[in-house]
């Protein structure tokens, strides 16, 4: 088999005249046809609209006009996000009678503006509360043997599939880096505020994140650097002028101070998450370790202010309809709904004050190195881990390293790491707020010397 194309491939491409913009979407649409039966990525294929882009930019390219750097490429986006005219499901029942919505996302249009063509929404965990896409209502993704990981695992598995090169996910704990982890493509988790998520169903406000997913970190970049920009529409989208990191690539990581995040984020992983660690770490020749002071605090904090914010988001629902939710869903925001008070209160009071500790430590070094996951891909039947020797349950813990670095808003990209014949491994690089080109040069390093890379074809 061979790779898929990657989107600025197939851009390039449809502006040069060498391949239609609907040739590729006519491929795509049989693809998914085909492919989604098992994977059940999609939970709304957008044909029609995706046709109708595609010719609306053959026809530009013929008159010789720009069509955007992206060009022809197909995207797909969780279904938390906005799509015009289709109602939104946020992954839960009691959704599907809401009405459709008025626009698109801001993300979608600026992807869109961009040449992309969206075909479809996909799978979650309900509300995005979850880290293993196996949802009540519309099923598990992949229908194979292995966990994708959450929420965004139909967008991570439809990239790791081939079904499409660009998706775009939500991370509030992890949802972005768990998935591309457990798939095997790369997951980029952007600074607190950095995109737009006007239009996307959000989970926690004060900890969600939107970001995309792609099979190489170039077509990750790209597809970051058109998603910038301020946004009135979302209050937390600040005015800070875009940067555009995919020129920032080849710079390679010369002057980049990098180190291994240690303690905390030391234990509990297993044989082949320390291997795939040790190799990225070789291919830097780091060898700084540093302590992130706090983080299982930090983890526990998180915790408390999901499922405030979150149960507080849905507590109508929980007291009209509480049946309709999927009862794992249900009863976490039922626990949320009973927390005091004052331990939310002291949780957002210990998240400033581990917020300062950690920006401390980015004015000794660049990039960070931590696991994604403690472990790869689990079948869909296992329930628990093993963790420091002691059995866990498996959902939670697959958050152990991502929940305390989505508490601060750290941009982080989640890398692949090649090991043939096993499954993939994800390690995160991570940054200081709004240094994305940092963790997006180290990651490209790491692929230009075959250290990540996605697999040819799905391993779940």
């Amino acid at each position: 088999m061979t790779q898929p194309p990657d989107a600025l491939s197939i851009a390039a491409a449809v502006r040069n005249g060498e391949m239609k913009a609907a040739t590729v979407i006519e491929s795509t649409l049989d693809q998914i046809a085909v492919q989604n039966a098992k994977l059940n990525c999609f939970t709304t294929v957008t044909a029609e609209r995706a046709m109708a882009t595609a010719e609306a930019i053959d026809q530009a390219v013929a008159q010789g006009d720009s069509p955007g750097l992206l060009a022809g490429v197909p995207f797909a986006v969780k279904n938390l996000f906005d799509i015009a005219r289709v109602t939104t499901l946020a992954g839960a029942k009691l959704e599907q009678n809401s009405p459709p919505a008025a626009t698109d996302a801001t993300a979608i249009a600026r992807l869109t503006q961009a040449g992309a063509i969206l075909v479809g929404a996909l799978n979650m965990d309900e509300y995005a509360y979850g880290f293993v896409t196996i949802n009540r209502h519309y099923g598990h993704t992949p229908e194979l043997s292995r966990m994708p990981g959450g929420s965004s695992g139909g967008p991570a598995a439809a990239v790791a599939a081939g079904l499409v090169p660009l998706t775009l996910g939500s991370d509030t704990n992890g949802s972005i880096r768990v998935p591309a982890a457990l798939c095997g493509v790369y997951g980029l988790k952007p600074t607190y505020g950095r995109l737009s998520r006007a239009g996307a169903y959000l989970f926690v406000a004060s900890l969600d994140h939107i970001g995309p997913f792609a099979r190489s970190v170039a077509d990750l970049a790209a597809a970051f650097d058109m998603l910038q920009g301020p946004d009135p529409r979302d209050p937390i989208c600040t005015s800070r002028s875009p940067e555009i990191t995919q020129p920032l690539l080849t710079r390679g990581i010369d002057g980049l101070k990098i180190a291994i995040a240690g303690d905390y984020f030391s234990r509990g992983m297993t044989a082949a998450v320390s291997a795939a660690l040790s190799q990225v770490v070789a291919a830097l020749g780091v060898h700084e370790t540093v302590t992130i002071p706090e983080a299982a605090r930090a983890r526990a904090a998180a915790y408390l202010i999901t499922a405030s914010e979150g149960s507080n988001l849905h507590f109508k629902r929980l007291q009209q309809q509480p049946m309709d939710f999927d009862p794992a869903t249900r009863d976490r925001f039922l626990a949320g709904a009973l927390l005091p008070a004052a331990w939310y209160i002291q949780a957002q009071r210990f998240r400033r004050w581990y917020r300062d500790r950690v920006r401390e430590l980015f004015q000794s070094v660049d990039i960070l190195l931590a696991p994604a996951v403690p472990c790869v891909a689990p079948p869909l039947e296992q329930t628990e881990l093993i963790i420091d020797g002691q059995r866990v349950p498996l959902r939670p813990n697959l958050g152990l390293y991502t929940q305390p670095l989505s508490f601060i808003g750290l941009p982080i990209v989640s890398v692949p790491v090649f090991q043939p014949h096993q499954l993939p491994v994800g390690i995160q690089v991570i940054a200081a707020p709004y240094q994305e080109a940092k963790a997006l040069r180290v990651a490209a390093y790491l692929e230009s010397q075959g250290i990540t890379q996605a697999p040819v074809a799905s391993p779940i």
